[in-house]
């Protein structure tokens, strides 16, 4: 299965960009047949660096204890999670769901308090934290994370992916590259007879058919 010409692309970013009175997004659809997501051994979880990043800013949050981790996450403005309270999130739904809303690191020694603590709930949700081993690596950790997104599968009924390649902002070569390598990266990790079809849409327009 071919992907579309980044001409065809081009055009169809061109015509639609500037159509509203907010910064509209880049969204890429995957569409899959053959595979049952509801197998773990086919639960798709699969983080995937974009070249060019997606635009939007991610909230990244940290539990960490060590001055010099501590440090530089005030630095790199980071919301920093005191593993003193972990024990308040067991019980409480409230502060669990606020967990969903960032991207996760965690201190390399904390992880088996946090896989204690919320890893029931964070686990089955791909959300668990990265592991940091030291403050020298955060600064790439976190610019890392900005920069990618994770595709996850919702089960059997439910035969897609979606994801945000960009912003209407992007040059056409942008978004194609970051489609091209989320597109890529599924098909090493499912093969391409599983891919059915793709389509990339702003946030208000019509898809556009790319696979």
């Amino acid at each position: 299965m071919e992907l579309v010409k980044e001409e065809e692309v081009s055009k169809f970013i061109g015509e639609n960009k500037g159509a509203r009175k907010f910064k509209q997004t880049i969204e890429l659809a995957i569409n899959f047949r053959g595979i049952d997501f509801t197998k773990q051994e086919n639960k798709l979880n699969l983080p995937v660096k974009l070249p060019h990043g997606h635009g939007k800013s991610s909230k990244l949050a940290i539990f960490a204890d060590e001055r010099a981790i501590l440090e530089t996450a005030n630095r790199l403005g980071l919301e920093v999670i005191d593993p003193a309270t972990l024990d308040s999130y067991h019980n409480d739904q409230a502060k669990l769901a606020g967990l969903l809303q960032y991207e996760l690191l965690a201190q390399q020694s904390l992880m088996p308090a946090i896989a204690k603590a919320v890893g029931q709930f964070l686990g089955p949700r791909g959300k668990m934290p990265k592991p940091l081993m030291s403050a020298a690596n955060l600064e790439t950790m976190a610019g890392s994370m900005g920069n990618s997104i994770t595709l996850r599968s919702k089960g059997k009924f439910l035969p897609t992916v979606h994801c945000i390649i960009g912003i209407e902002d992007f040059t056409p070569e942008k978004i194609y590259a970051n489609m091209k390598e989320v597109i890529d990266a599924v098909t090493k990790k499912l093969g391409p007879n599983h891919i059915k079809s793709a389509y990339i849409k702003l946030t208000m327009s019509k898809p556009l058919k790319v696979m």
